[in-house]
């Protein structure tokens, strides 16, 4: 498939600091990237550069193969983004503004009130419809960002922190709506510090430092360990001693650990390694009352990266 969305050896640098060390990748439509990394690693600086909003030191950001600064300025229409501390007219109503920047697309009426009343109800602004913009709560606010954001449907989706001020409910709204886009065959990049949220939506993670793309996989290898170790969790019946005396003696069971009537370890990967012991745990006559594999998460994978914060 073409790329819709190409960085090429993006730099930016403010004087001696460089925000944007030499970024290069691609995106096509259904990719939706989580791009998580430390306070002053580049994601907002490499996010603007590739809205159009921030001229790189050099290198260059396309969508459609065209580069979104010069003279290809109708390519900035497919992009859709949202800054973190998105501005707004505060003296306008919720559709005012929508009403604003649907024309600023040169969308005509119909084409405006079907697309106003389908982001109302998915982003549950409807019963702020006419509300003030400067009365919204931030999550209202931030919502009204999103709706701002789809409304003029981008190809190209960039949000920063999109999910910062919502509640439980409008995260959950949130992914699903990501969810469709991504099924619409959108490209997207997601800068968030809520890496549970990502995990459930994104296709690719991006783990970016000081400038530079540490590591860009998709999003189920970048949850497992290179090494193929996993973590297991085994419930017992009784007495743990026994069973944890048992798991010290088999080779390559590390990092055992007890909580009350449940021990959790680190072994081998293959399942048949994992389904050998729990026979091994049952012949001996420990009373197991589950055995499974601990699920892993992005968490997990950022902090072994060796990245100590998350911004």
């Amino acid at each position: 498939m073409n790329a819709l969305l190409e960085a090429r050896k993006v730099r930016v640098e403010f004087g001696s600091l460089v925000a944007v060390a030499d970024v290069s990748f691609e995106l096509t439509g259904g990719q939706l990237v989580g791009l998580v990394g430390p306070n002053g690693a580049g994601k907002t600086t490499l996010l603007r550069v590739l809205a159009g909003l921030h001229a790189p030191t050099r290198g260059e950001a396309l969508v459609f193969g065209k580069p979104v600064l010069g003279e290809h300025e109708v390519v900035r229409h497919h992009i859709g983004f949202a800054p973190d501390s998105p501005p707004a007219y505060d003296e306008l109503t919720v559709e005012q503004f929508l009403r604003f920047v649907a024309g600023a697309y040169a969308l005509d009426r119909d084409t405006a009130d079907e697309r106003i009343d389908f982001w109302l109800e998915h982003l549950w602004l409807v019963d702020k419809r006419h509300a003030l913009i400067k009365e919204l709560s931030r999550g209202m606010h931030q919502r009204l960002t999103l709706a701002r954001t789809f409304l003029p449907q981008p190809h190209v989706v960039l949000l920063d922190e999109p999910l910062a001020g919502l509640d439980p409910a409008g995260r959950i709204e949130l992914r699903r709506v990501l969810g469709m886009l991504r099924e619409q065959g959108c490209a997207m990049i997601v800068s968030s510090h809520i890496l549970a949220d990502l995990e459930e939506v994104a296709t690719h993670i991006a783990i970016i430092e000081h400038g530079k793309i540490l590591r860009w996989d998709t999003a189920e290898r970048m949850v497992h360990r290179q090494d193929e170790r996993r973590v297991y969790e085994v419930s017992v019946l009784g007495d743990t001693q026994s069973c944890a005396g048992l798991l010290q003696s088999v080779v390559d069971v590390s990092n055992i650990a007890t909580n009350g009537r449940t021990l959790q370890f680190e072994y081998r990967g293959e399942e048949q390694a994992a389904a050998a012991l729990l026979r091994q745990l049952v012949t001996a006559d420990i009373a197991v009352l589950s055995f499974s594999a601990v699920k892993a998460s992005l968490e997990d994978a950022y902090l072994r990266a060796g990245i100590r914060q998350v911004d």
